[in-house]
């Protein structure tokens, strides 16, 4: 197939990019920069300039193409809203370019936003009021309308080599903070899975598409919060302590909510429906290898 993908320098673009390549694939990914574009084309992918404010540029992108992955987001916590209103008028950019035909398109979401205190499941719907849930429910909308458009939830931890996200965050405040906390007992769950697993099953949920489904890329369903605390506390040499949730607020600032959650995910459905088998090294195990530490 030829393939456009979105995000596809980022952290689990870029693995996407190369997981389509090694099965074969053509690959057309989206870049602003002249940077990105130099990355791009080093791996025997095509370049597409354009951005996901540029609505032409992503007419043209799905034109060429047989399937979209969509990966990318603005991450600019400072204008959070709107980068979720350009996300919700992307995707429906995307949808239209695509109408008419029965090429795949998957969309990143994540299980984070899922309601926590029990196991949730592919058939669970989002909930959340949260802005972030626009990306699923226009993908939802686009489904309804006979596109086809599946949903691929990321957990919190998505590891390995490169990693810019929450466990980087932690390892961070431990060092400003000089200890490494958790919340009350730190039972709480986050799952995780490492970003060349993730990968594949981007492929699989393209190369397998069913419209209107949620597939899971969730490796472990939910590792305890205190685990990643205590070895991030043992890399660093620093004190492993506990917080009352009043007093997360001050100890993390905004990462507070998301230290919190516990967020147990199944992924049973989609292996069963894809096949897919994680293959990688555990988060604990990553975070021991030492990369993660290295300043």
């Amino acid at each position: 197939m030829r393939v456009f993908v979105t995000g596809a320098t980022g952290f689990v673009g870029s693995a996407v990019v190369r997981e389509l390549l090694d099965a074969g694939h053509q690959v057309v990914g989206l870049v602003r920069s002249d940077a990105s574009a130099s990355a791009l084309a080093a791996t025997g992918a095509e370049v597409h300039r354009g951005s996901l404010e540029d609505l032409e540029s992503l007419h043209r992108g799905v034109a060429m193409a047989d399937g979209v992955i969509h990966t990318a987001f603005i991450h600019d916590f400072t204008q959070f809203e709107k980068s979720c209103e350009i996300e919700r008028v992307a995707l429906g950019a995307i949808g239209d370019a695509l109408a008419g035909s029965n090429r795949p398109l998957v969309v990143t979401s994540g299980t984070g936003l899922l309601a926590s205190g029990r196991l949730a499941t592919e058939e669970d719907a989002n909930t959340s009021i949260f802005p972030r849930v626009v990306s699923e429910k226009t993908t939802e909308a686009l489904a309804a309308r006979g596109i086809n458009a599946s949903v691929l939830r990321l957990p919190p931890t998505v590891h390995g080599n490169g990693d810019h996200g929450f466990v980087p965050i932690l390892i961070n405040l431990a060092r400003e903070k000089g200890e490494s906390a958790y919340v009350g007992n730190g039972d709480n769950r986050w799952p995780a899975v490492h970003r060349l697993d993730a990968a594949r099953l981007y492929r699989l949920a393209l190369e397998k598409s069913t419209g209107g489904v949620r597939y899971h890329a969730v490796a472990e369903e939910g590792v305890p919060f205190r685990d990643i605390a205590t070895l991030i506390g043992r890399h660093l040499d620093l004190p492993v302590v506990s917080k009352t949730p009043e007093e997360a607020s001050a100890h993390f600032g905004w990462f507070a909510h998301f230290t919190q959650i516990d967020n147990h995910v199944s992924s049973a459905r989609t292996r069963a429906q894809l096949g897919w088998k994680p293959q990688q090294v555990e988060l604990i195990d990553d975070l021991g290898q030492g990369h993660y530490f290295n300043q």
